[in-house]
């Protein structure tokens, strides 16, 4: 809901601009008056669009107001609106996110590793190939280079994990436990796998436990005040029977391990015997693989972790990255809905758990990780928006006036509006059967 004319961008705290947009305003205030119980969606608008009167005319047409200078406006307006309580309310949230950005920043600082050097060159590799911004990926679709650009997005990948793999062979005899960890949808199962060929190809012998397997049932899992179930905690995961297994595994000991049905939501105990080899390594992937609990009964001398996210530089034409979350949540739609028997738009509502669950169980432990993959693939998006694109306005309509799933409602807005211009690929049979794309879009060589 951009501005008909007069306030056309805001300055963000971080000094750049972008634009104006006073949907993002309307759903600031909703917010506040579902915290107080009252009040509706047309409310808030009505309350955004006299906060905009009086940014033009406290700053003039075409001025660009920072961040703090519209929430000044929009406490005063909605004092001067004889909404007392809502503004109160409104004080309060935006209290509570500067006291949230800022323990972001703080632990960003003390935790977060990602190395900028990292980040750096894949904006640098995603400009040498073409693929840096929406505007160059429509060029090269149109211009039928969509295809070089598989090959050579695949070969960057696969060249990284004859990195990783190389660090773990030249370590062979200490290390006896290889971590794949990573937030959700990263990638961390075809990349164990692709892994696996390399060790196995190197002379090392290895053994992989499936962490999924170890879920209690699904009625034992935490809820929200939806009752919905998370997946996400690491509480929802057996850690003891993990631990138990990885000990007697590490010993030389075999194990029964266990399966869990997704469909279903039930676990079955000792399903499938498992035993390393004396001269065998056992690989781990997880999505909570750097949580200390998950692995506390190994010495950390006898382990090696493998961090992987979606470190993608794609821009919008208005200079906006697309966020790596925004990224994974397309995979796990798809996901979810083909191999998981669940709605993508109950993947959508249930994101605020994957965020929580990162910044909480994830990012704290980066910090131990000894190698970095890059699983973000450029070509990707526009398969990607094929399949899930169409959902997403669905998703605003219905959420938009759902006070509770207003973080549905600025994620899917967010994306649609992101991908509105990208052209989109529909056929995707040049992807290769080992392609990591394939672990979410279906086909993969690697399925079981």
């Amino acid at each position: 809901m951009k501005s008909a004319g007069g306030i056309l961008e805001i300055i963000k705290r971080d000094g750049n601009l972008v634009p104006y947009d006073r949907d993002r305003i309307s759903s600031a205030i909703f917010r506040a008056m579902a915290s107080l119980g009252q009040g509706n969606r047309a409310q808030a608008e009505a309350f955004s669009e006299d906060v905009e009167r009086s940014l033009l005319e406290a700053y003039g047409a075409g001025a660009a107001p920072s961040v703090e200078e519209i929430q000044d406006i929009v406490e005063e307006t909605l004092m001067t609106r004889g909404a007392p309580k809502i503004a109160r309310a409104y004080i309060i949230y935006r209290n509570q996110r500067t006291q949230a950005r800022a323990a972001r920043a703080y632990s960003f600082e003390a935790a977060d590793n990602i190395p900028y050097k990292k980040i750096y060159e894949v904006l640098r590799w995603n400009m040498d190939h073409g693929c840096d911004s929406i505007s160059n990926l429509n060029a090269l679709i149109a211009g039928g280079h969509f295809l070089r650009l598989i090959r050579e997005s695949d070969r960057r990948y696969e060249e990284e994990l004859d990195q990783c793999a190389g660090q773990i062979l030249s370590a062979r005899g200490l290390i006896r436990l290889v971590i794949i960890a990573g937030p959700s949808s990263s990638g961390k199962t075809t990349t164990t796998a692709k892994l696996v060929e390399r060790l196995t190809s190197g002379g090392l012998g290895f053994k992989a436990l499936n962490v999924d397997n170890y879920f209690f049932d699904l009625e034992q899992h935490p809820k929200d005040e939806f009752g919905d179930h998370d997946y996400e905690a690491p509480q929802s995961l057996d850690l003891a029977l993990i631990n138990e297994h990885l000990r007697a595994l590490l010993a030389g000991k075999t194990i029964q391990a266990p399966r869990y049905d997704f469909k279903t939501g039930k676990r079955t105990l000792a399903v499938e015997p498992l035993r390393l080899g004396a001269d065998e390594i056992l690989l781990l992937d997880s999505l909570h693989g750097l949580y200390r609990d998950m692995t506390e009964s190994i010495p950390a001398e006898q382990k090696f972790r493998v961090y992987i996210e979606t470190l993608g530089q794609l821009r919008a034409h208005d200079g906006a990255f697309m966020r790596w979350a925004d990224h994974r949540l397309m995979r796990r739609m798809i996901r979810d809905s083909e191999q998981r028997n669940s709605r993508p738009e109950t993947t959508l509502t249930h994101w605020h758990y994957v965020r929580r669950s990162e910044l909480k169980n994830i990012i704290p432990f980066i910090t131990t990780a000894d190698f970095l993959v890059n699983s973000a693939l450029p070509y990707e998006i526009p398969i990607l928006k094929h399949h899930v694109f169409r959902y997403f306005p669905e998703a605003i309509a219905r959420y938009r006036q759902e006070a509770s799933r207003q973080d549905a409602y600025i994620r899917a807005k967010r994306i649609y509006d992101f991908l509105g211009s990208l052209s989109e690929v529909a056929d995707d049979t040049c992807v290769a059967s080992d392609s990591l794309l394939r672990e979410f879009i279906g086909g993969s060589r690697y399925e079981t």
